[in-house]
C-alpha cells in the first residue's frame, strides 16, 4: 500500500503542477478527490504495516496532503473556476 500511495502522490503532484496554469485550474476539482484517495491508501498502509516498513506510506500521505492543500489554495485564488 505504501508504494501505491507514493506513486499515486507523484502522479497527483505532476497533475497539480499542470493545474497551476491559469486555463486548466478548474481540474483542481478533480485533483482533490484523486489525492484524497491516495491519502486514504497511505493511511491504510500506515495502519496495517509493521512499524519498520511505513516510510513509503508516510511519504505518500505527506505528498497527497500537500497536493490537496495547494489545490484548495489554487481554487481559492481563482474563485473556483480558473
Amino acid at each position: 500500500m505504501g508504494l501505491i500511495s507514493l506513486i499515486w502522490g507523484i502522479v497527483a503532484l505532476a497533475w497539480m503542477i499542470l493545474a497551476l496554469l491559469p486555463i486548466v485550474g478548474i481540474t483542481n476539482w478533480l485533483l482533490i478527490p484523486f489525492a484524497a484517495v491516495g491519502a486514504i491508501l497511505a493511511a491504510i498502509g500506515i495502519l496495517f504495516t509493521r512499524s519498520g516498513r511505513r516510510g513509503r506510506a508516510k511519504a505518500g500521505l505527506v505528498l497527497n496532503a500537500l497536493v490537496i492543500i495547494v489545490a484548495i489554495w489554487r481554487l481559492g485564488l481563482g474563485g473556483g473556476l480558473i
